[in-house]
């Protein structure tokens, strides 16, 4: 145990007379992670408060700076449409006063339990994964500052340690054309060196399949023309298997008494965009289940035109195949050229 940074204590508001300690022993991915433990004295019961609360730390500066503050907004844009889900982020900053090296996040603590996500067998339960992911999913994002529903997210956000811009866009073909597949296509570059292979790939699904498979007059309409287009949505943004628990969120003092146990998720990545984008990185790395797609599909159904829903999957699920390349090298660039390849030759230019 370790003593807790002052300003992790100020900026969750606890008292000065708070019996806090601190777990360092923890590994996750691309930061550091402890937990929290405070007792504050209650003269009204004379036993104290207990809370818990769950850290993350970074001393990778700037850009922890800005990964720590998206996955701030990612919590607490999945955590205000659908209570319970996921912890609430409560507070970030910097880990001492007049250093910009070192970061914190503060949230809430999930007390995960023993069981597997999504092995309740009662349909009608609210707690469940595919009812909680379900309701995210048709829950409009928020209005921006613009007065509309745009395709984006008010903050950069990172999947791994790669960073999303996520600059609002109308078009959703467009964000996901700019801000997803080229933007990783860059970052790959500028990590793995130029591939000019990848890079004409990526190009022509950029010009020709995503256009044809998310085009503004066609995603969310059937074969006669008949349709609404979609509504973003948010999403979670790097959802595979291993960011999904069950358990029950402590409201460690936020008073969301949001303490239901049942299916939660962490380790968000957020933006608004269309729901079915969320499956791709399920489909990758699988781990859900025929039986969570069906359930999660009588709440969510497949956007028109339905026939082409596996494609659209796939070309989603692309993303995360490139991010993957990006961070890890080239174990995952065969997977993103054969989607590409089958891609293009059934919806681009043949060339």
């Amino acid at each position: 145990m370790s003593p807790v940074p002052e300003p992790i204590l100020q900026a969750l508001s606890l008292p000065n007379n708070t019996e806090a300690t601190l777990s360092t022993n923890l590994a996750s991915g691309f930061t550091n992670t402890a937990i929290l433990d405070a007792k504050i004295p209650n003269k009204t019961t004379k036993t104290p408060d207990k809370l818990k609360f769950f850290i993350k730390t970074s001393p990778a500066g700037p850009s922890a700076s800005e990964m720590f503050r998206g996955e701030y907004e990612s919590l607490n844009a999945i955590a205000t449409s659908v209570p319970g889900f996921c912890p609430r982020a409560l507070a970030w900053g910097p880990l001492e006063e007049g250093n910009s090296k070192t970061f914190f996040l503060a949230t809430e603590y999930i007390d995960l339990r023993a069981g597997r996500f999504g092995s309740s067998d009662d349909d009608e339960s609210t707690a469940t994964l595919a009812h909680r992911l379900g309701k995210l999913h048709t829950t409009p994002a928020p209005i921006d500052e613009s007065g509309r529903r745009r395709f984006g997210f008010p903050v950069p956000t990172f999947c791994g340690d790669t960073k999303q811009s996520n600059l609002f866009r109308d078009s959703w073909a467009a964000f996901f054309a700019e801000e997803r597949l080229l933007t990783i296509l860059g970052s790959s570059e500028d990590r793995n060196g130029s591939d000019a292979g990848l890079r004409e790939l990526v190009e022509k699904t950029v010009h020709s399949v995503v256009p044809r498979l998310l085009g503004d007059d066609h995603l969310g309409y059937d074969s006669d023309g008949q349709g609404e287009g979609i509504v973003p949505v948010v999403i979670h943004g790097d959802l595979w298997s291993g960011n999904v628990g069950w358990g029950r969120i402590l409201g460690s003092g936020s008073g969301s008494g949001e303490d239901q146990a049942g299916d939660v998720v962490y380790d968000p990545s957020a933006c608004y965009g269309h729901s079915e984008f969320e499956l791709g990185i399920m489909n990758m790395f699988g781990g859900f289940g025929a039986g969570f797609f069906e359930k999660y599909h009588r709440v969510v159904p497949k956007t028109e035109p339905v026939g082409e829903y596996d494609d659209r999957v796939r070309l989603y699920e692309l993303y995360h195949h490139l991010n993957h390349h990006a961070i890890f090298g080239g174990g995952y660039r065969s997977g993103a050229v054969s989607i590409m390849q089958k891609l293009i030759r059934k919806y681009g230019d043949g060339k």
